[in-house]
């Protein structure tokens, strides 16, 4: 049996990668895949591809292409969430902050440089006409390094996904004054060369019962409920979030990639591109 490492954000659009786990459907491919949360995201992630900690990645479109665009031997596999990610903006709930432009100028919490509350950071200063020469940023690693540092008020603002962080606004820790949609599809599945080299023919066998899984995710029976237990979410909101979202089978469209790059460079986030054939498997 071949033994695979992922990893992923401990979040609701990781579900089919769990079940698919529990009902042993990489196992009838002989495939042992193990799992691991990455409470620091993207960035984090990164790390791991980098020092063989994981094999494979379900990582932020953007972060990954950034990566690959820096000359890191990163590879897509396929697209994952063929969807926007929905970044809310957030504040202390006891904070003076009440609109977006009262943000301009003040520090970021991020998990790490070239994490996605990092380069959403940039996004959300360009849409909002910000000097992107004078942003100022605060790594705290994850989301409970930004719950302290917003209440002890080390930074301002935090950047993360409306859903996973609406049980803290709920309970009236961070307050959100706006969302932040990615420009791009949010979620993609990255490995390395090396990995690839060495297991091209396993490939097949990881994405094929995850796809399935994924494409027949909003079917499943109570799934609502299903999620809304196991991710402390509010009912109505994870009804909310899976009308908004969807799950790709397929790999990232070369427009996709353009259109990222394209905006990582305005961003003055990367130099210069890459060729689609350079960045997918």
């Amino acid at each position: 049996m071949k033994n695979i490492r992922v990893g992923g954000v401990p979040e609701h659009f990781n579900l089919p990668w769990h079940l698919c786990i529990e009902n042993k459907e990489f196992e009838s491919h002989d495939i042992d895949l193990t799992w691991t949360d990455f409470h620091g995201g993207t960035g984090e992630m990164s790390e791991a591809l980098k020092n063989n900690d994981v094999d494979i990645a379900v990582m932020l479109t953007e972060g990954s292409i950034k990566e690959i665009c820096e000359g890191n031997t990163f590879k897509i596999l396929q697209s994952y969430i063929q969807t926007p990610l929905m970044w809310g903006m957030h504040v202390d709930a006891n904070s003076k902050y009440y609109d977006m432009i009262d943000l301009r100028g003040k520090t970021a919490a991020i998990s790490r440089y070239g994490s996605g509350s990092h380069l959403m950071s940039y996004v959300n200063s360009n849409n909002n006409n910000w000097n992107l020469e004078h942003l100022d940023f605060k790594i705290i690693k994850n989301l409970n390094g930004a719950i302290e540092s917003l209440t002890e008020g080390t930074s301002d603002y935090f950047l993360w996904e409306h859903f996973t962080t609406k049980p803290l606004v709920d309970k009236g820790i961070f307050r959100r004054i706006g969302d932040v949609p990615s420009p791009w599809p949010c979620f993609v599945i990255v490995t390395t060369e090396k990995f690839i080299k060495n297991n091209s023919e396993v490939i097949p066998d990881i994405l094929e019962p995850l796809n399935q899984k994924s494409k027949t995710f909003k079917t499943i029976k109570d799934i609502d409920d299903l999620v809304s237990k196991r991710y402390q979410l509010k009912i109505e909101d994870v009804e909310e979030w899976l009308s908004i979202t969807e799950w790709s089978q397929q790999q990232i469209s070369e427009d996709d990639v353009l259109v990222t790059q394209k905006k990582l460079i305005d961003l003055g986030l990367i130099s210069k591109r890459k060729t689609y054939s350079e960045i997918i498997y």
